[in-house]
């Protein structure tokens, strides 16, 4: 949560604040050692988070058809045009 919503320090005290105070959450020791460590290592965090979270495959292939539905449990869907769009992706350099 912390990492995702990018917290300030504010958010943050805030956020662990209400932690701490719930059933079963984390204790002021564990909220300390959370803050500092957040504080000390937020920009690493950040930029793996959106590494992680960034395509970088590519497109190699892509087919694409469109049906007409022959079948089906409703009469009003028959004849219904349906496409199907197949995307075979790979990562840069392979």
């Amino acid at each position: 949560s912390i990492a995702s919503a990018d917290m300030d320090l504010n958010q943050l005290e805030a956020f662990l604040t209400a932690q701490t105070k719930k059933q079963g959450g984390i204790t002021s020791d564990q909220a300390a050692v959370i803050a500092k460590f957040w504080k000390n290592h937020r920009a690493k965090i950040r930029e793996s988070l959106i590494n992680q979270s960034q395509w970088d495959n590519v497109l190699k292939n892509m087919n694409w058809r469109v049906d007409l539905k022959s079948q089906s449990r409703h009469i009003d869907q028959i004849n219904t045009p349906v496409a199907i769009v197949e995307m075979e992706l790979g990562k840069n350099g392979q």
